[in-house]
């Protein structure tokens, strides 16, 4: 079994994750809210990251197209530097995806010998962390 098939078939609890990882890069008040609601009136900063975390995982799951991946990076990009965070921390919800993909197929990693892939994985994330410190 390929690395792309076993991250696309635990997609739902990898964004799901993630989010909750972004979420807590946030002030506490700010990463209550932001797990807690799911109206995408009522959280459009939600909504907006949950949005593009899922067109990046769908990016770092096949050979990166950089006119697709763009606009996700953009949008989250520019919501966390106007809501100052730094140039570094801007960016750095891209690399919480990493952990996320060992915490959930750690053992399918090991038991299929799929370390080459996983390396290509996070190649491609590294790509995407690097293209997004344009939108900075």
């Amino acid at each position: 079994m390929k690395l792309e098939d076993l991250l696309l078939q635990k997609k739902t609890s990898i964004l799901e994750k993630w989010f909750q990882l972004i979420a807590k890069t946030y002030p506490p008040e700010t990463a209550k809210f932001l797990k807690k609601q799911k109206d995408r009136f009522a959280n459009p900063v939600g909504a907006t990251i949950f949005q593009g975390i899922n067109g990046i995982f769908d990016q770092i799951c096949q050979e990166i197209d950089l006119d697709e991946a763009s606009p996700f990076l953009d949008k989250i990009v520019r919501i966390r530097a106007i809501q100052d965070f730094s140039p570094s921390l801007a960016v750095a919800f891209i690399f919480l995806l990493k952990h996320v993909i060992i915490e959930e197929l750690e053992s399918e990693i090991r038991e299929n010998q799929l370390s080459q892939e996983l390396f290509i994985i996070e190649s491609r994330i590294d790509d995407l962390a690097l293209l997004s410190l344009i939108y900075i």
